[in-house]
C-alpha cells in the first residue's frame, strides 16, 4: 500500500511562499491576511495541524478561497488525518497479534478512531457550509465535492455495521455528485482524473466492488488518453501522472490484487 505520503500530486504538495507580514498587532487580530500568514508559516514548519485550524478560519470568513489556498487547506486535513489512518492500521495489526492485551490496545484503537472521526466531521462540515457553496468554478466544485466524498470514506474505513453502511452511503453519494459536475471538464482534466482515481479506490476497498473499480478507472483512463493531445504540456504532465496511478490500481486489481489491501496507490 502505497498511502497519501507515498505518491502525492506535485501541484497540491508545493510549497507556499509566506509573502509579507500584515500589519498587526503582536497578538495577531486575526484578520484574512493574518491568518493565511500564519497557515503558510505553519506550513514551512510541518505543523499541518495549525495550518488546518488557520485555514479553517480563512474558509469561514465568506470569500472565496484562491486555487493555492484551496490546496493550503486540503494538504493541512490530508496531513493530520493521515497520520492517524497509518497509526489506527498500525494499532489495529498489533491487536490481531496480541489478543492478550485487546482489552487495552482495543481502547487505544479507539481513541484514535475518534479523532479520526472528528476532523472528519470538522472539514465536511466546512465543506458543507462554506466551500461548496462558495465555489464559482467547476473545477473548484468537483474539488471540494471529492474531498467529501474523501472524509466520508475515511470514516468508512473504520465504522461498524449501521455506521459503517450509513458513512459508506454518504461518501458513494458525493463521490457520485461530484462525478456528475467532473462531466463538464475535459476528460483529461486532472482534477477529475484524482476523482476518478479515488472513487474507484472507494469501490475496490469500502464496497469491495472490484468490478465497479476496474470499470471506472478503464474507462477514465480510455477517455482522457484520447483527450490528452487537446491540453499543453503542463496539463499532460500533471494528468500522465494521475494516469498511470490509476494504471497501477487497474493492473493490480485485474490481477486479483496481490498489495495488502489489493490497492497500488490509495488516495490523490
Amino acid at each position: 500500500l502505497k498511502c497519501a505520503s507515498g505518491k502525492q500530486h506535485p501541484h497540491v504538495l508545493r510549497r507556499h511562499s509566506l509573502g509579507s507580514h500584515p500589519s498587526a498587532s503582536p497578538a495577531m487580530s486575526g484578520t484574512r491576511e493574518e491568518n493565511l500568514f500564519m497557515a503558510r508559516l505553519a506550513e514551512q514548519a510541518e505543523r499541518f495541524e495549525d495550518v488546518a485550524q488557520y485555514m479553517k478560519r480563512v474558509a469561514c470568513m465568506g470569500s472565496e478561497l484562491s486555487v493555492d489556498e484551496r490546496n493550503l487547506l486540503s494538504v493541512a486535513y490530508k496531513q493530520v488525518v493521515a497520520a492517524r489512518r497509518i497509526a489506527r492500521r498500525a494499532i489495529a495489526m498489533t491487536e490481531q497479534e496480541m489478543p492478550e492485551s485487546a482489552h487495552a490496545i482495543s481502547q487505544y484503537r479507539g481513541k484514535v478512531e475518534a479523532e479520526i472521526d472528528a476532523l472528519c466531521d470538522e472539514i465536511i462540515g466546512l465543506l458543507d457550509s462554506h466551500l461548496i457553496g462558495q465555489a464559482s468554478t467547476d473545477d473548484n466544485k468537483v474539488f471540494y465535492m471529492k474531498m467529501k466524498g474523501d472524509y466520508y470514506r475515511y470514516r468508512a474505513e473504520f465504522k461498524r455495521d449501521v455506521s459503517q453502511a450509513g458513512s459508506a452511503s454518504q461518501a458513494n453519494r458525493a463521490y457520485r455528485a461530484a462525478l456528475e459536475q467532473a462531466q463538464v471538464l475535459p476528460p483529461a482534466n486532472s482534477g477529475r482524473l484524482g476523482l476518478a482515481l479515488n472513487y474507484s479506490v472507494f469501490f475496490n476497498e469500502v464496497l469491495g466492488n472490484a468490478s465497479e473499480a476496474i470499470a471506472l478507472a478503464r474507462k477514465t483512463i480510455d477517455e482522457a488518453s484520447a483527450d490528452l493531445a487537446n491540453h499543453d504540456e503542463a496539463m499532460q504532465n500533471d494528468s500522465i501522472q494521475i494516469l498511470q496511478l490509476l494504471q497501477d490500481n487497474l493492473n493490480l486489481w485485474n490481477s486479483g490484487g496481490s498489495g495488502a489491501d489489493g490497492t497500488a496507490v490509495e488516495d490523490l
